[in-house]
């Protein structure tokens, strides 16, 4: 697999010209490691995107389902040599901006309600994302740049089916970024569309907050250490715990250690600190109502998108 990623984001440069199934493109920059801006016949940019064949055919699929979602990035066309999709060009991620700007209360919520309605979407339909996050998000702004005009939910590759049924017990694959990543995902428990609305959580945090600061991130843990996972839920228990007792009823005996070390940990430490209590200039007692709302710890207990969209929250200028 990462020969295939070294082969297929090798095979483009600038200026080549690529022929998809209708259309022609130009090659005009890399953006990301498989991701390069470029302009069709029209002159219009678009963005190409390569990855294995069979992801990019799973984000087709998903793209072409939802193609009438005005929320979730359009998918143009496709070409086989090499394999790359043709996705629309929006000019930013919501990660590269907020960490540039703080985003203004309306804009905050405009991309919220997005992206909530791109979950509506896909839930309705059974599918979970798997990858909700700042980078994932992308957005265009008004001609003087103020004010976000389109804000899409992107990067489906990832999606799974899940089907309606929320309940964690049993198994699943790791999914996402772990900072952005449910409790029961962490614990390595079954997850469905509700680790969605969680990851949205941690996404709208990050938003508020902006310049690269986000509550769930460990202090003084590297991404890459082992136990990465573990300090990530302990500033979730930090902030929205203690777990429920009802996680015991599909906790296997190692699950069950890890949690009570997390609660003896935060207890020891005195380091609590309930979100509902947290005092910040960028949050208003309305941002921590819903929060609160969204981040539960039993993915049975969070609200679905649809009934996000309908929160008061979203009323309150």
């Amino acid at each position: 697999l990462c020969e295939a990623f070294t082969s297929l984001s090798s095979s483009l440069r600038i200026g080549q010209v690529v022929k998809g199934f209708r259309d022609v493109y130009v090659v005009a920059q890399k953006l990301h490691d498989q991701v390069w801006s470029a302009s069709n016949t029209a002159h219009r940019k678009v963005v190409l995107k390569c990855a294995p064949e069979i992801r990019l055919q799973r984000e087709r699929e998903i793209l072409q389902q939802f193609e009438s979602n005005s929320c979730i990035r359009n998918f143009i066309d496709h070409g086989n040599e090499p394999p790359f999709l043709v996705l629309e060009h929006l000019e930013l991620g919501a990660l590269k901006s907020s960490s540039e700007r703080s985003f203004s209360r309306q804009d905050v919520k405009f991309i919220a309600h997005n992206v909530l309605s791109a979950l509506a979407s896909l839930h309705a339909k059974g599918i979970a994302h798997t990858d909700i996050k700042p980078d994932n998000i992308l957005l265009n702004f008004n001609a003087s740049g103020t004010r976000v005009v389109d804000a899409k939910l992107a990067d489906c590759g990832d999606a799974c089916d899940v089907g309606l049924q929320t309940d964690p017990r049993g198994t699943a694959h790791a999914i996402g970024a772990a900072i952005f990543r449910s409790p029961e995902a962490l614990l390595g428990l079954k997850w469905s569309t509700p680790t969605d609305i969680w990851s949205f959580g941690a996404t709208l945090l990050s938003l508020i907050f902006g310049r690269n600061f986000h509550i769930f991130k460990p202090p003084k843990v590297s991404a890459d250490d082992a136990e990465f996972p573990v300090h990530v839920l302990i500033q979730q228990a930090r902030y929205f715990g203690p777990f429920p007792l009802t996680y015991k009823s599909f906790l296997d005996e190692e699950q069950e250690k890890i949690l009570a070390a997390i609660h003896i940990h935060i207890e020891e430490q005195c380091i609590r600190k309930p979100f509902s209590q947290v005092e910040d200039e960028e949050l208003t007692p309305e941002d921590k109502i819903f929060l609160c709302e969204i981040m539960r710890l039993d993915p049975r207990d969070r609200p679905t998108a649809k009934e996000l969209l309908k929160h008061d929250w979203f009323a309150i200028s």
